[in-house]
This record gives structure tokens, C-alpha cells and sequence, in this order.
């Protein structure tokens, strides 16, 4: 984004530069540590929500007390059914135009769901010139699909539901030319109000009503009063802790109690009582704070990476938008919008079937770089939520309501999120882990270290994990819980700087120097509890090149660049999910063109069976594109995949029309279960 440019970006340059942002860790701490000093009452729930959904899913939790396998502390390898993966693997796809997806025979995929679609009623169609205005885009769909789920309706559980999904950030192609930015004479980005509110109206949220057609076709149903926009204007309460407190009033919100909008949003995650789950994640690029000295004091921005210049990283809004300015205001209440980054980075609760309800940040699940929210649920309805702080060298976390799940009680479930511990993963070389939990007045979160009461921790929950010791990982994402086991997988992507930089040396958790590929971890808690504060872990599989390969300039693979997969190779693992059968769908994220990625083509979505640890290759996509994102009806016939920012003219494909993220629906052509 070249300052007085207004051509079209280039797609490569423009992801290039997010991905050179998100290259930078926020973690300097050195870590001085411990160590060193399915109900049917719920009203709107089985009219349409998650219970036959979530049906597998809580069977499978609730139905097994069996600990983990494979040298992870438990016998559970002899109950677990194994997942049936019988399609037949596709080949990696190296052409360097390639603009479609493949799926393997047998199989058919078709676009359902792109960028500019109507949703809510009154919306207009898309213009494939970018002309749309940003009142139009509030109604239509947003930009980068990312996570994605699926609510039935009860009467028709495999033919009728919601389909939810996130919209992370935007591509230069929202608009005609792309992002126009010119600067003033004192060197300061200036951005056309147009094109900053349409970049908010293209963040946030699409929520839509799908049906199963008599002749076997999905399609949305069109002015359905579910269908939904969830935007960066849409007002929200902040709920739990850390609400109405001096770290999150502005001057526009002296209550700190509301907000306006949910900024990239990636991964997400679901809840018994049948809401979903969106998680704001680098929200830090969206802000600036120019004061050298206040932001040289201010953790609640230094350690999350909040810019510290001219300029926010991404966007400039702060031109049109002053709440995005977080420079001090000393003759303003509340230092003017000082805290408003305070006010992202938390689990955004929504409640689908009730579309005038008004979304919930829920801060007592502390505040992160967040990838997702993934449940575990016990036999007892007890709860876990999985989180990945995607940054490289963060940490993995957990939160453990202090209320169980209530079947049949709406009532009592309707705020659990805003109560509970909130803990950080400790990965130990011998194969064990303890969760600590981010606790005002124990384990050093101290008024003698800096906190003054349990909302100044969540708040500063990376600085208060830097004081527990946590693990630094390899940027951790996405998290998926095992239907019967309760085994839990977390995808480290990558990280270049592992081994590089003295704050993150190798690990056995993190084994590889300037890790490029990635790798997936798997643990169990103790007891198959999750609440537990122990588990066992074990490394599930390193990404990457086979033994022996070469480059595409014949010279060796580096040693490091080398993984251990069984069966079909890839790179940067991302999206991960459990279906409802048990099988392990794994998506990638890594830039197709980089010599290091040269066997790998473009980007693609794999079937692992989690026993024997099998990997088939299910689907590569469009160059440039990244996979993230899956969701299947209960039935596991129908499933919608997200393909993020493609760089030629997907869906079009016609090598000529912009390229538009999009929904893609995958069936059988014999009409049976995806996968088998």
C-alpha cells in the first residue's frame, strides 16, 4: 500500500505485507516465571439450534470415559471406533494458474456462498466492478470467509439450518481501484470515509438460512428474517469481569459497556446452549498509538502489538475513525480512545435463531490475539473452551466456566461465559503439561508485579502467561477436541524465528529451527476431565517435505523443511475439526509460491484418521488461496469449506473477473457421507 497509490493491489505484495506484520512476535518477555523466582427446552434451541447438530459430538463426549492413547497416559485406543476414510486421495496441484477446486471422484463441489452475496432483505447484488457502496456491502457478504458453522433446525436437522461463518479482514479488491491512501504533508495516512466504512461493513459476521431442495439442492433462502449482518458498527455489549471497568471506557463509552463491532474475525466456536462462538484476532494491526513514551508503559498495547508510528499496520482507519487513534487524549475523558484495543481481542458470543439479540464480548474469557473458541465438554457438563493465541511464540489457553451446562435451564446457561478461570498451557519436555490459571493475587499476578485486581489480568492475559511460564509455541491456531476421547489437537503453523531468537529456543514441543512447515500437538487431559489442571501430551505429526525430496532447482530439502507424515504431504497446518464420525479434517495455510513450498501446490484440506494417523489429500485449491474453515450437516452429507482470498478470479475462474472468497458446498454424487 504505497502511500498515493490507487491502483489495484497486487494480490501477492498485499498478503505478503499482512503476513510480514503478523511475522512479528509481540512476546519480548524472556518469561521471568514460576519455575525461576443436547436438551429440547431451550427456546429457539431445538426450533432451530445446536442440539442435533452437536448431537455426535456430546454423544461421543458424554458417553466416554476412556483416557487417551498412544503413549498419552490412557487405553482408550480399544474403544475408539476408528474413522472410515474410504475415498480415494487427489494429487498435490502445481499449476501455477490453477483457478477451480479439485475434490476426489465420486465427489462434486460447487461455489454457494462468495463475497457481495445478499443476505440480509433489500440487499443488492454484487457488482463485479467493486462498486458496491458501503451501505450496500452492510447487507451483503463480507470479505475472507473464515470459520464456519452449521445450526439445524430440529424438525429437519439434515435439510434446513443457519449457516454462520466469520469475515476476517478485507483485500484491496473491495473497491474499484483498491485502498486509496494518500498522505499529508506530516506524513500521516489519509483514507476516503467511503472506502474505510465499506472495509468495516466488509468485517464481522454472515448468518443465513439454507434448505435442502426437493430435488436434492442446497440454496439459501432468500429474506429470511434470520439472515443476518454482524459488522465492524454493530453495537455489543461487554459483558463479564473486566466490563465497566477504567481499562475499557473511552470517551464515546464513559459505561465501558459498549462497543461497536468485531474486527478480524477468524476462527470461532460453539456452545452447548446453541450460540456461536466469533474470536477477534489481529485486531492489534486496526489501531496506533503515537506517544512514544505512554506506549513504552502501556502494556495493554505494547505487548499485543499495537502500532507505534504514524500509522496503524492495516488500513489507516484512524483517519476517518477516530476511536482507532489509541494516542492518549489528556483533555478528554478517559485519555479520549486510549482504551478502545481494549476493547477487542475477546470471545464475541451470538446468538443465531434470535436476530435482534444483541452479540456479548465476553471478557472473562481474557483477552487475546484469539483463533478460536473449541469445546469440551465433560460427563458432568462441565466445560473447557480451547483458545490458540496466533502469534508466533504465544501460548495455548483454556477456559473453565465455574458453572456447569444445564440441559433443559436457558435461564442458568445464558451467562456462563461471564464466569470463570482462565488458564495457560505449560508443555513440558517429558511429555507432561499443567494448565496455570491467570489468578489475581496467586502465582506472582501481584500488585508487587503490576496487576491490581482479576480485570487488569484479563486484560493483560499475555503479560500475566509471560509471569505463569507458559510454552512458547509456533504460532498456535486452530483447536479440535476428539469426539470420543476427548483428545485435544492444536495446529502450530509455523515459525520462522524458533530457535533464531533467544526467547524461543527449541522445545520438544516446538522441535525445528526456523520451522516453516508446522506441526500438530496432541494431549489429554487427566482423567479425560476438561477441567482438569494436568494432561499428557505427545507430538502428533511434524509438516513438510518428505525424506530424500528435492526443490524444484534440484538442490536437497533442508533437514528442518523435512516432516513425518504418513501419507499424503503438506505445510502450515491451520483449520482443524473433528467431524461427527470422528475423522480429522486438516487445512492449510502457507504461500504457495515460496520455493520452500514448491512440492507442496496450492493450498488444500486433508483427511487424517486420528488413531493410526493416516493422511489423505481431500481438496487443493485456487492459487493464493488459503483453506480455512469447515462445517458438515449431522448427517455428514453436505459440507461448506471457506476459500480465502483466491489470487486470480475464483470463483469466475474466467481469468478475467475479481476473485471473490467464497463458500463451497461438497456432496457425494451417490449421496452418501463426505469422507467415507
Amino acid at each position: 500500500m504505497e502511500a498515493g497509490s490507487s491502483k489495484l493491489q497486487n494480490h501477492r505484495d498485499f498478503h505478503e505485507q499482512l503476513e510480514s506484520l503478523d511475522d512479528q512476535p509481540d512476546n519480548f518477555s524472556g518469561n521471568s516465571t514460576l519455575d525461576d523466582v443436547v436438551e429440547k427446552s431451550r427456546r429457539n434451541f431445538m426450533k432451530g439450534g445446536l442440539g442435533l447438530a452437536m448431537a455426535g459430538f456430546l454423544a461421543g463426549c458424554m458417553g466416554t470415559t476412556g483416557q487417551s492413547h498412544n503413549g498419552l497416559g490412557g487405553s482408550a485406543a480399544g474403544n475408539l471406533r476408528r474413522a472410515d476414510i474410504g475415498f480415494k486421495p487427489i494429487p498435490i496441484e502445481q499449476d501455477p494458474m490453477f483457478d477451480a477446486i479439485n475434490v476426489p471422484e465420486g465427489y462434486t463441489a460447487s461455489v454457494f456462498f462468495s463475497w457481495g452475496d445478499p443476505v440480509e432483505k433489500g440487499a443488492r447484488p454484487w457488482r463485479p466492478d467493486g462498486s458496491n457502496s458501503w451501505r450496500e456491502q452492510m447487507k451483503q457478504a463480507g470479505q475472507n470467509h473464515d470459520g464456519i458453522w452449521f445450526f439445524p433446525f430440529a424438525d429437519q436437522p439434515d435439510d434446513h439450518g443457519l449457516l454462520v461463518m466469520n469475515h476476517e479482514y478485507i483485500n484491496p479488491t473491495l473497491h474499484p481501484n483498491g485502498l486509496t491512501i494518500t498522505e499529508n504533508p506530516q506524513g500521516f495516512k489519509q483514507r476516503p470515509a467511503h472506502e474505510v466504512k465499506k472495509e468495516m461493513a466488509a468485517h464481522g459476521v454472515s448468518i443465513i438460512e439454507v434448505r435442502k431442495q426437493s430435488d436434492g439442492h442446497w440454496q439459501q433462502v432468500k429474506d429470511s428474517r434470520y439472515n443476518r449482518r454482524i459488522t465492524g458498527f454493530t453495537p455489543m455489549d461487554l459483558t463479564g469481569e473486566v466490563a465497566g471497568t477504567d481499562f475499557l471506557k473511552t470517551v464515546a463509552d464513559p459505561a465501558g459497556l459498549e462497543v461497536l463491532g468485531t474486527l478480524n474475525n477468524c476462527a470461532m466456536g460453539v456452545t452447548p446452549w446453541g450460540t456461536y462462538l466469533t474470536c477477534e484476532e489481529n485486531w492489534k494491526n486496526y489501531f496506533v498509538n503515537r506517544d512514544a513514551e505512554d506506549y513504552a508503559q502501556r502494556p495493554a498495547h505494547q505487548r499485543y502489538g499495537v502500532a507505534q508510528d504514524k500509522n496503524s499496520k492495516n488500513y489507516a482507519w484512524e483517519s476517518v475513525e477516530p476511536r482507532f487513534n489509541a494516542t492518549p487524549d489528556h483533555h478528554a475523558p478517559h485519555g479520549g480512545y486510549v482504551n478502545e484495543p481494549n476493547r477487542f481481542g475477546w470471545v464475541v458470543e451470538i446468538d443465531p435463531f434470535s436476530p435482534d439479540s444483541t452479540p456479548k464480548k465476553r471478557t472473562s474469557m481474557g483477552r487475546l490475539v484469539r483463533e478460536c473458541s473449541t469445546l469440551s465438554l465433560g460427563d458432568d457438563g462441565r466445560m473447557a473452551f480451547y483458545f490458540g493465541d496466533d502469534t508466533r511464540g504465544e501460548y495455548v489457553y483454556k477456559f473453565v466456566p465455574d458453572q456447569a451446562y444445564k440441559p433443559g435451564n436457558p435461564a442458568a446457561n445464558r451467562d456462563i461465559l461471564d464466569h470463570g478461570t482462565l488458564y495457560v498451557a505449560v508443555f513440558h519436555d517429558d511429555g507432561r503439561g499443567e494448565w496455570r490459571p491467570l489468578v489475581f493475587g496467586h502465582n506472582g499476578l501481584t500488585r508487587r508485579n503490576g496487576f491490581t485486581s482479576q480485570a487488569d489480568v484479563l486484560v493483560h492475559a499475555r503479560r500475566a502467561a509471560d509471569i505463569l511460564g507458559a510454552t512458547t509455541m509456533d504460532r498456535p491456531e486452530w483447536v479440535a477436541v476428539h469426539p470420543q476421547t476427548r483428545e485435544v489437537y492444536v495446529t502450530l503453523t509455523n515459525n520462522k524465528h524458533r530457535g533464531q531468537k533467544e526467547d524461543q529456543q527449541t522445545n520438544a514441543a516446538n522441535p525445528r529451527e526456523d520451522n516453516r512447515h508446522g506441526q500438530i500437538v496432541r494431549f489429554t487431559e487427566a482423567n479425560a476431565d476438561p477441567t482438569a489442571t494436568h494432561f499428557n501430551w505427545e507430538m502428533f505429526l511434524l509438516a513438510g517435505d518428505r525424506p530424500g525430496a528435492t526443490l524444484a532447482d534440484g538442490s536437497p530439502v533442508p533437514e528442518h523443511f523435512v516432516g513425518d507424515i504418513k501419507g499424503d504431504i503438506f505445510s502450515s497446518p491451520d483449520g482443524i475439526w473433528f467431524d461427527y464420525q470422528g475423522r480429522l479434517w486438516i487445512q492449510t495455510d502457507y504461500g504457495d509460491d515460496e520455493e520452500r513450498n514448491s512440492n507442496m501446490g496450492t493450498n488444500q484440506m486433508l483427511c487424517c484418521d486420528p488413531v493410526t494417523a493416516e493422511v489423505k489429500r481431500f481438496l487443493t485449491g485456487p492459487r493464493g488461496c488459503e483453506i480455512t474453515g469447515v462445517t458438515t450437516t449431522p448427517d455428514g452429507k453436505a459440507m461448506w469449506v471457506n476459500i480465502q482470498h483466491p489470487a486470480i478470479s475464483f470463483p469466475a475462474s474466467d481469468g478475467i473477473t475479481r476473485p471473490r472468497s467464497s463458500t463451497v458446498l461438497i456432496t457425494r454424487d451417490d449421496g452418501g457421507v463426505i469422507g467415507t
